[in-house]
């Protein structure tokens, strides 16, 4: 595992893996080594082996994800309790294990693919996608609204300057939301990303292999941007990230595992007949399902994206209830017999 998460890491300084991606694999087949045991033999694991360890990743405790509210970017995890790993983890985890285990045979370090013999089924590990990830467009909205109130409530002044991260959640909650972005993309995002062009506020994105896109921010997010940069990032800054646009109350540049809190954080406060559980990734579904769902030329949303080919886009469009019905009702065939 050790020789394996070196070659991954090399394969970051030519390019063949992004730093992000080479950490998702690295972390996953440590997690794998530690599932199985550090004691057991590569080559000895059989597909009941891998079966028990997709189980037991399965069960295991998210620390993403919180129940309850959580001031700060982490403190509350042990009191407030963990959910287990979500579909979509054990999803990219057991990729992971196949990228390596195809590597394993290649390298000669096992005789046979253990993967092909994994016999757990997707009910067993509770499902590799949720069923609809995008939010409706009541649960996308009761979300928006209570990230704009978060940012517009006065904070009580009992609560520490440094801990005043209300600003700081609501504006990375409307960027996921309304931009799309990677959660990457994301956390990475530095102040001086963020520019004016004739009027209009942009956003430059540094996404994968590379590539940057410069994505037009709607005024309302324009607007709440301003506000965090002029109210909310000053109280977190210490001046060890001066660059970056979202701060961990430490004033250090917010980490990809604090996103999800974030979301559960501005969800809390969302009325219960409007919230739905969410991830960053799930938001970026939201962005392009409703995007198209408007008619948006596809190849703006893909640019809004990031996408280099055009049919990525049709997995990133979930199906919504009721737009059946709202299509059949402004039919182009019959528009002379409404008039």
């Amino acid at each position: 595992m050790d020789r394996y998460v070196e070659l991954v890491r090399a394969k970051t300084v030519t390019g063949q893996f992004s730093p992000a991606t080479a950490e998702v694999y690295c972390r996953d087949v440590q997690t794998f080594a530690e599932l199985a045991g550090a004691g057991r033999v590569l080559d000895d694991l059989d597909g009941a082996d891998v079966d028990a360890v997709l189980l037991a990743f399965a069960r295991r405790p998210d620390g993403r994800r919180r129940a309850g509210e959580d001031g700060g970017d982490g403190g509350g995890a042990a009191r407030a309790g963990r959910a287990s790993q979500s579909a979509a983890s054990q999803a990219r985890f057991r990729r992971s294990l196949s990228v390596f285990f195809r590597h394993a045979v290649t390298a000669g370090w096992v005789q046979l693919d253990p993967m092909r013999a994994v016999t757990v089924s997707a009910r067993e590990r509770g499902g590799l996608r949720a069923e609809r990830r995008a939010l409706t467009v009541e649960q996308a909205g009761g979300l928006l609204a209570a990230a704009r109130r978060m940012a517009e409530e006065p904070v009580p002044a009992a609560r520490r300057r440094d801990q005043r991260t209300e600003l700081r959640d609501a504006l990375a909650v409307v960027l996921l939301a309304t931009v799309g972005p990677r959660v990457s993309e994301l956390t990475r995002a530095n102040v001086e990303d963020f520019f004016v062009n004739g009027g209009d506020r942009y956003w430059r994105i540094f996404g994968k292999g590379g590539r940057t896109r410069d994505v037009p921010l709607p005024r309302p997010v324009a607007v709440l941007l301003e506000e965090y940069l002029a109210r909310g990032r000053p109280l977190l800054d210490r001046g060890v990230e001066p660059k970056a646009l979202l701060l961990s109350w430490r004033g250090r540049r917010l980490a990809r595992g604090d996103v999800q809190a974030v979301i559960d954080r501005v969800l809390a406060r969302v009325e219960p007949s409007r919230r739905r559980a969410v991830t960053p990734h799930g938001l970026r579904h939201t962005t392009a399902t409703h995007l198209l769902a408007a008619a948006t030329d596809m190849d703006a949303v893909r640019r809004v994206l990031g996408h280099s080919d055009l049919s990525t886009l049709s997995r990133y469009r979930d199906e919504l209830p009721g737009e059946l019905e709202a299509a059949m009702r402004v039919h182009p065939l019959l528009e002379e017999g409404r008039r």
